[in-house]
């Protein structure tokens, strides 16, 4: 299996930590040159050390923020052409759907939607030069079964999942590949701070909502980021080339629909 990633350039957004930072270090591992994005230097300077101390490839740091998509161009105007986008962005605020403003929908369309579609429209001309594009899109499982309390995460996921599903059979002529990657319950920051949120709402403890939530789970546990950084790796190798417009769920069985 061709998974050789040698000479590739991967832009990774929300590479600070989690399930970015995974990625970006999981694909360096298969030979990628990596730019990763984030919102907070330091951050991203520690994601470099590491990818430097384990790979050794020339690696790059883009600080931006995805809350404002319209910057995005010029601030990559100076990078090498890019083959590997992966577009990923901490999720909305939880909450019922019926209580969320406008203002909250319109900050999550922003940072995800409208974010991916700038980034793709910025590297597409160097995808097709090269011959080689993959856009990864790291969603939710929500995709598929909405999850209670996420209402405004529900709703832009599968705005997400439908444009990516639109672009998919737009640039498969080009042999340029566009996939969802839906993680499961993964051990992160983000999950821990809805544990937060909602252990704050109901009167549980977080360590009470975490072990009801793991009960859930056939595998018993939570993922890690790195196992879903494998299947994000995976979608981005020449070994994936004929694989366009799924949803992949990395979800340890949760998920009880096809």
């Amino acid at each position: 299996m061709d998974l050789n990633l040698q000479g590739k350039h991967a832009l990774v957004c929300g590479a600070s930590a989690g399930i970015g930072q995974a990625a970006a270090i999981e694909l360096a591992a298969l030979g990628a040159t990596v730019t990763v994005l984030a919102r907070r230097a330091e951050a991203l300077d520690a994601t470099l050390k590491q990818l430097a101390a384990e790979h050794g490839q020339q690696h790059t740091a883009l600080v931006a923020d995805l809350d404002r998509p319209d910057e995005l161009p010029a601030r990559l105007a100076d990078f090498k052409p890019i083959h590997i986008l992966v577009n990923n962005a901490g999720g909305p605020p939880g909450g019922a759907v019926h209580n969320a403003t406008t203002a909250e929908f319109e900050s999550g369309f922003r940072r995800h939607l409208l974010a991916n579609q700038t980034l793709v429209q910025t590297l597409l001309p160097g995808m097709r030069q090269a011959g080689y594009g993959r856009i990864i899109n790291i969603i939710s499982t929500s995709v598929k079964e909405p999850i209670a309390g996420l209402g405004v995460s529900n709703t832009i996921r599968w705005a997400v999942a439908g444009w990516a599903k639109t672009l998919a059979r737009e640039l498969a002529p080009a042999g340029i590949t566009v996939n969802n990657v839906l993680p499961g319950y993964t051990a992160t920051g983000r999950l821990d701070s809805l544990f937060a949120a909602r252990a704050a709402k109901t009167g549980a403890t977080a360590t009470q909502i975490a072990e009801q939530t793991r009960a859930g789970v056939p595998m018993g546990r939570f993922a890690t980021p790195g196992e879903i950084a494998a299947a994000i790796a995976f979608l981005a190798s020449p070994a994936a080339a004929y694989i366009t417009g799924i949803n992949l769920p990395v979800d340890g069985g949760r998920l009880n629909s096809l």
